[in-house]
């Protein structure tokens, strides 16, 4: 690698403030914020709107869309399952 082109990887703590869930893992991210972790060391705090603690997917608490409403106005639209095709 060459010298001084590459950003410094370094601890991070990434903050899902939604859910109230934070981590620390390594990330060339930066960040002008920074926050105290569990350890007493301060590193710096990046915040993202969503993570696994508040997405549905990993929560399970996924929203089932009214595709019935859907299709029916689009057959409604341009007609009911046409076999002149």
């Amino acid at each position: 690698m060459k010298p001084g082109i590459h950003p410094e990887y370094r601890p991070v703590v990434f903050r899902d403030r939604a859910a109230d869930f934070a981590f620390l893992t390594r990330s060339t991210a930066t960040s002008d914020k920074t926050v105290e972790w569990e350890d007493g060391a301060t590193y710096p705090v990046v915040d993202v709107e969503i993570s696994s603690a508040s997405h549905p997917f990993y929560t399970g608490t996924q929203r089932v869309l009214d595709t019935a409403g859907r299709v029916e106005r689009f057959e409604r639209r341009y007609g009911h399952g046409r076999s002149d095709r």
